[in-house]
């Protein structure tokens, strides 16, 4: 079996297991796990109670992974996220106790109720799998992804993410509430069993060499990187925009697409694959102006049209 498809069948066996417990949201089951292939980091945004947090739950059980969640809340201190030193009187010395973040899936809930200063404590471990306390490094164990949450319509006692950090995301991903159809059958799913029960798919170690396997050997051909520089170049050019995406940018779609490849049985990348990343991944990236703002413009509509204007050079 190549990995490819190796790839392709623990993301089958994943979602029959998630879909025990969840209803509708593919997609988003499908962008989280191809997020973690791709060692990036996810933001999930949507109203209470459409089981965001239990979907990262159920995703950590579906590989046997250290889960953990924490709560955000104004109160919280950047220690109570990375861990730090605590003094022994034993050995008259100070000992470094680990937080919550040495884990390999962290649940951040409501990560915009907590002020810059603790929102920061995640910047390294996102970006250098590592915490620094003092004049010591600890490693964050392998794989780690962030799944945050935050509430889009709140708008009492929440600090918004700074654009230095929400940039350090993959990719945010809207979560909406069942229709009619999968509110029923959520119904009648909680009706028989709250919370059923879930069977181990894979291990994180599999995982692990799955990241690697899938730099490695799925194809990303010149035609593919042109048409994804293409459609972030273009939005750099475009007035109903004060910031268009930075390079970081074009590396998620890249990453990301070689993983969403994989889970779909490829080893090579389809301009469809790009296409239907490109909302999540470039969501949070592009800043409207104050004109396009009051204009009421929205950032899905430039999206869509970035996507019908921009073509692939054959």
């Amino acid at each position: 079996m190549t990995k490819v498809n190796e790839a392709k069948d623990i993301f089958e066996n994943i979602m029959g297991e998630m879909r025990k417990r969840i209803v509708q949201n593919e997609n988003v089951i499908e962008l989280m796990f191809a997020t973690m292939l791709a060692g990036g980091h996810c933001l999930l945004e949507g109203v209470p109670g459409i089981a965001k947090t239990l979907m990262a739950s159920t995703l950590a059980e579906t590989m046997k992974m250290d889960f953990t969640r924490i709560q955000f809340t104004s109160d919280m201190m950047p220690t109570d996220i990375s861990g730090g030193l605590i003094f022994e009187r034993e050995t008259s010395s100070f000992s470094f106790f680990k937080g919550p973040v040495f884990t390999n899936i962290l649940l951040a809930d409501e990560i915009n109720r907590s002020p810059p200063k603790t929102q920061s404590a995640l910047l390294e471990a996102m970006q250098e799998r590592q915490v620094s306390v003092g004049q010591e490094t600890h490693k964050l164990p392998e794989p780690f992804i962030v799944i945050a949450t935050q509430n889009p319509i709140e708008l009492t006692g929440v600090y918004p993410l700074p654009e230095a950090q929400i940039d350090r995301f993959l990719v945010k991903i809207p979560v909406y509430p069942p229709d009619l159809e999968g509110e029923i059958a959520m119904l009648k799913m909680k009706k028989v069993k709250m919370f059923a029960d879930i069977e181990q798919v894979t291990d994180q170690n599999t995982i692990s060499k799955l990241k690697h396997e899938i730099e490695k050997d799925v194809v990303v051909s010149d035609q593919i990187m042109e048409y994804i520089s293409n459609l972030v170049v273009a939005t750099r050019s475009i007035p109903s925009l004060s910031l268009g995406s930075s390079p970081r940018g074009s590396i998620a779609l890249m990453t990301l697409s070689r993983a969403i490849a994989a889970i779909r049985g490829r080893d090579y990348i389809e301009p469809d694959d790009i296409k239907s990343i490109f909302f999540p991944v470039m969501n949070h990236r592009l800043i409207l102006s104050p004109e396009a703002e009051i204009e009421q413009i929205r950032v899905s509509e430039i999206i869509e049209n970035i996507l019908s204007e921009v073509h692939v050079v054959i």
